[in-house]
């Protein structure tokens, strides 16, 4: 008998009926019960965009992907790009971003309905602690749309959890969502016509928690 591929049991009102139920105020529901792993995570993230040469001079545009309360727009990207656009379908998250000095576009909507502005174009499209509540064709369906806005120079990142389970992806029945491993991104990523430029795993994280991997994207 066929083992149930792990992504067929997601569902999206499940999942926004659990991020509903956080608290909005702070990092801890945001992470998990694990707030004090902010700081070594930005870190973490600061130093992979160095390695990319994503430094000094800002960026024009980013987009913050699954951006929640905006920890990672305000402690990272707003350092290093001028205008940060945010994709975040829970309304709670996405309002507690209204007016602050240097967002954007507010595309209240989960990544599997975001319509980008065709007119904009990003120079980094942020992924994080996201990408797991979308299937495998949802998830090859939004690479494709990020590819068209992509500015000629811009990087996508991709910051996941990485699945433990000998080789097989895992689902989360707490938050409806996947977590995947190396290889099943990797397949995704050659679907979506996108090449992996830079790719090592997060340092610094407590053990007991999944390891964390970030990829540097472009098209092929």
């Amino acid at each position: 008998m066929a083992t149930q591929a792990a992504d067929s049991q997601i569902n999206h009102a499940d999942a926004i009926n659990y991020w509903e139920s956080i608290e909005a105020s702070d990092d801890d529901g945001m992470l998990g019960g694990f707030p004090y792993i902010s700081r070594v995570d930005i870190q973490g993230s600061k130093n992979f965009l160095g390695k990319l040469g994503v430094k000094g001079k800002k960026l024009e545009r980013a987009v913050d992907c699954g951006a929640g309360i905006g920890r990672i727009t305000k402690a990272l990207l707003l350092s290093i790009a001028t205008t940060v656009d945010i994709v975040e379908p829970v309304v709670k998250f996405s309002s507690a971003l209204l007016d602050h000095p240097g967002i954007g576009q507010i595309y209240t909507v989960g990544l599997e309905a975001w319509t980008p502005n065709a007119e904009t174009h990003y120079d980094l499209i942020w992924n994080q602690w996201c990408l797991g509540h979308l299937t495998d064709v949802q998830l090859v369906e939004y690479f494709q749309k990020c590819r068209k806005i992509l500015s000629e120079d811009g990087w996508i990142i991709v910051k996941e959890n990485m699945s433990t389970h000998a080789g097989n992806d895992m689902f989360d029945e707490v938050d409806s969502s996947v977590t995947r491993t190396d290889e099943k991104f990797r397949e995704l990523f050659e679907r979506s016509g996108l090449k992996v430029l830079k790719t090592e795993l997060a340092k610094g994280f407590p053990k007991g928690l999944y390891p964390v991997r970030l990829y540097a994207l472009k098209p092929e």
